[in-house]
């Protein structure tokens, strides 16, 4: 995840901290630099044992062969951001309908025997436990996640995987389902900054109110705008920003807030701005959405 630069501004004191603000934000510079090497060198990540789901059947468009993906749950996999039926429809209406973002650990082909006795190859999907129950009580939404899943292999291994598909009702998987290795969650970045922390937030940390706004509202998606209301925090110096290509991360010190959310949309993180209003106390990260 690359870390944005947080700027400060106040209307009527421009003038007066403009030498204040510099000092800042190559305070923020270093410190989120210093970090990014710590990161770097350990990226999180750990092994899960992913639990059954559904099976799909399809096959490969160039070959004809059967493919077969198992459609897995785990804790461990984060939840799509909030979606309703309603919002689904206009989704799956627009020109990109996959611009909605679902996590998933997309697992390597595995070769098994179906009941034909013929080989096959298999794909082990793994999803939220959450969302993957939401799928199963609401057909459009389970439609909906077969159609991501079918494109997220076809991207990753460059197939070509019929639409042709069918669910089958008295097996949950095929062959077997591997172990996956996924990345985690960061650390708490305030760990980074100060040793005595310990491994959790204090229960007084709260989540603080936000937005998320989509530039322009209509069409396609040019700009993400995220809108941070931080109560009590009264410099930039205090906050800690890390973005992913579709996660922000907000930690302000002391472990006032933590935030940490996931993106619809993937993300230019390097075009990112963050800045602090010390009006309104409130942060504002304009956020270009990457180009497809």
């Amino acid at each position: 995840m690359s870390k944005s630069l947080i700027m400060e501004t106040d209307a009527s004191l421009l003038g007066v901290e403009l030498e204040q603000k510099q000092q800042e934000g190559l305070y923020q510079q270093c410190l989120l630099q210093t970090m990014g090497k710590v990161q770097s060198e350990n990226p999180p990540s750990k092994v899960i044992c992913p639990q059954p789901g559904m099976c799909v059947k399809t096959f490969s468009v160039s070959d004809k062969k059967k493919v077969f993906l198992n459609i897995c749950q785990s804790q461990a996999v984060p939840p799509p951001p909030h979606l309703s039926q309603e919002a689904l429809v206009d989704l799956l209406e627009s020109e990109d309908p996959t611009s909605y973002r679902v996590p998933m650990s997309l697992g390597e082909p595995h070769t098994e025997v179906d009941n034909s006795s013929q080989g096959c190859t298999v794909y082990d999907v793994v999803i939220n436990d959450e969302f993957f129950q939401k799928c199963q009580k609401d057909t459009l939404f389970q439609q909906f996640l077969i159609a991501v899943s079918l494109e997220g292999l076809e991207n990753k291994y460059n197939l070509e995987l019929s639409r042709d598909i069918k669910v089958l009702k008295n097996r949950k998987f095929m062959g077997s389902i591997a172990e996956q290795n996924i990345r985690t969650k960061s650390k708490p970045i305030i760990q980074e900054i100060d040793s005595k922390q310990s491994d959790s937030f204090p229960s007084s940390t709260k989540r603080p109110e936000f937005s998320l706004l989509v530039e322009p509202p209509s069409g396609n998606a040019e700009h993400l705008i995220a809108e941070i209301l931080l109560p009590g925090v009264i410099s930039a110096r205090s906050l800690v920003l890390d973005l992913g290509e579709d996660r922000l991360v907000l930690v302000a010190q002391p472990p006032l807030f933590h935030l940490d959310i996931f993106f619809p949309l993937l993300i230019d993180q390097e075009k990112s701005v963050a800045q602090f209003n010390t009006n309104t106390q409130t942060l504002t990260v304009t956020m270009p959405v990457a180009s497809s």
